[in-house]
């Protein structure tokens, strides 16, 4: 039998009070959900979807923190480097952390030790779409028309190593062309650019894209993902295209601080799944072209290893840096 001197075991029988009283006081203050992108974007619009009937699950004020800067990185540091208390946490699409790791020499934090997953939350389709003026009615003449026009397409992207940006990079080799790359500092920043000319090709996001193309400033050209859209019944699919990266998209997901309670952990799970559950949200999503996918901790942690591995693979091949 394990002995105990009279302070130690008076200090093992007070940390469970000590525990509960902390989450108490961290659920009196204000979840602050990092937006690591400007306002506009598939992550502020799926953290305001979702806002209110979290509040409303925690019982807690939700405030959003639009963080951007670095590709999404400045906002992943920040919730990094924050207290594991569940005051905070970080609304993403996690492709920038599988991807940072193989573009940097040194990222200011580790994705994989200094953020622990809670869930994913949406997964949906990229959307390439090019300007009204663009003569291409199709993916195979955007393709014959890239390669025969040698840089004359301005395309927008959210960030070099950024998942649309590698999704693109990819099907433009794969067309034999080359576009030129202009860097916005969001994907919201990236689609207006292309709505007003200044770049005449995008690839986004479903959710942020398809407001622009049902009123036709924007006209979309292929869809990633296992199937068309809905929405978009007579745009193809990269893969019905025979184009790399099929499979690519937006997925959003959940992450607080290294060392945040298993406890805690589960209580921001049920809140935010139960978000996503409600029908009405599930309608807002899919009016966006996005599907609810939740997924549990270590369901979340085996998909960001594996999307690490596959994308350090791409960035290798085609000797991409950011040093």
């Amino acid at each position: 039998m394990t002995q105990y001197h009279g302070a130690t075991r008076r200090g093992v029988l007070a940390l469970p009070a000590l525990l509960a009283a902390g989450s108490a006081r961290a659920q009196n203050r204000p979840l602050q959900v990092v937006v690591p992108f400007p306002p506009g974007g598939t992550s502020d619009l799926v953290a305001r979807i979702i806002q209110p009937d979290v509040q409303r699950a925690l019982g807690q004020a939700v405030v959003i923190d639009n963080r951007g800067g670095a590709a999404g990185h400045l906002g992943a540091d920040h919730v990094a480097k924050s207290a594991p208390d569940g005051t905070t946490v970080l609304l993403t699409d996690p492709g920038i952390l599988t991807t940072g790791p193989s573009l940097f020499a040194k990222l200011p934090y580790d994705p994989a030790k200094d953020l622990d997953p809670v869930t994913m939350l949406i997964y949906a389709p990229y959307v390439l779409a090019v300007h009204p003026s663009v003569p291409a009615a199709s993916g195979a003449e955007l393709a014959a028309y890239v390669r025969a026009n040698p840089g004359k397409i301005n395309f927008a992207h959210s960030g070099v190593g950024a998942l649309n940006h590698l999704t693109a990079l990819v099907a433009v080799q794969h067309w034999g062309g080359t576009v030129t790359e202009i860097f916005y500092r969001g994907g919201m920043l990236g689609i207006q650019a292309a709505v007003t000319n200044e770049s005449q090709m995008v690839v986004n996001g479903a959710t942020a894209t398809l407001p622009f193309v049902k009123d036709g400033r924007l006209r979309a050209l292929a869809v990633t993902g296992p199937r068309r859209l809905a929405d978009l019944p007579d745009v193809p699919t990269f893969a019905e295209l025979g184009w790399p990266a099929a499979e690519a998209g937006i997925w959003q997901g959940l992450l607080a601080p290294a060392g945040t309670p298993p406890g805690t952990i589960a209580r921001l799970y049920d809140a935010f799944t139960t978000a996503l559950d409600l029908p009405a949200t599930r309608t807002r999503l899919a009016d966006l072209g996005a599907g609810a996918r939740a997924e549990g901790p270590e369901s979340f942690r085996r998909w960001l290893a594996a999307e690490t591995q596959s994308w350090s693979s791409v960035i290798r091949a085609r000797g991409i840096r950011l040093d």
